[in-house]
């Protein structure tokens, strides 16, 4: 009788254990572990590679059934970084980003459709220049697992997760149309974004 009690015990507290594995759980994106590249075709003869210095998100995820939910990342327009300081300036200006009547580019998403074990389609929306468009983003888990290094959003050794995303859009969508005519600079903005997140 005993036995049996035990028995029924040790069952509940695994499967409770597990229901609490399975909850979804917020993510936030480590400052300091979040690279957000672009690509831009110029003049034809190659791709300008430029990349955001500055942003910050979020998400909820359960790693037992690959569910995304509450997907929020943010960009900061001024931190435009392309190695080049005046064409840097320009990409601030109306003429593109508008970065001081437009601080913030956000990209949000309420969930996504799993492709594989370990990628995903994220069908979002991008708000850029005052207008939303879709953009959907290839995803791919790297990993899960508790964090070895400390510092930045990582203090201790708490669990992330790793994640690599990408995808493209067409500027002109967002009413960002300068050289587009003349060819001098591509339409299509190629999106490289590579980040570690903290498990809340």
């Amino acid at each position: 009788m005993n036995r049996t009690r035990w028995g029924i015990m040790i069952a509940a507290l695994a499967f409770a254990a597990a229901q609490a594995v399975a909850k979804p759980v917020r993510y936030d994106i480590d400052p300091e572990h979040l690279s957000i590249g672009f690509l831009v075709d110029h003049v034809g003869f190659a791709k300008v590679l430029g990349m955001f210095r500055a942003g910050n998100g979020s998400y909820v995820f359960d790693e037992q059934t690959g569910t995304l939910s509450n997907v929020r990342i943010e960009i900061d327009s001024a931190s435009v970084f392309t190695n080049h300081r005046k064409r840097d300036d320009h990409l601030k200006s109306a003429d593109f980003l508008n970065s001081a009547e437009f601080p913030k580019m956000v990209f949000t998403a309420e969930g996504a459709r799993r492709t594989g074990d370990r990628t995903f389609v994220v069908d979002g929306q991008l708000e850029l220049l005052g207008r939303r468009n879709p953009v959907s983003l290839q995803a791919t888990w790297n990993k899960s697992a508790e964090h070895p290094m400390g510092g930045g959003l990582f203090g201790g050794k708490p669990y992330a997760m790793g994640v690599s995303l990408r995808g493209s859009f067409a500027r002109s969508a967002h009413g960002m149309k300068y050289g587009i005519d003349n060819g001098w600079v591509g339409d299509t903005v190629e999106l490289i974004i590579e980040f570690e997140a903290k498990r809340q």
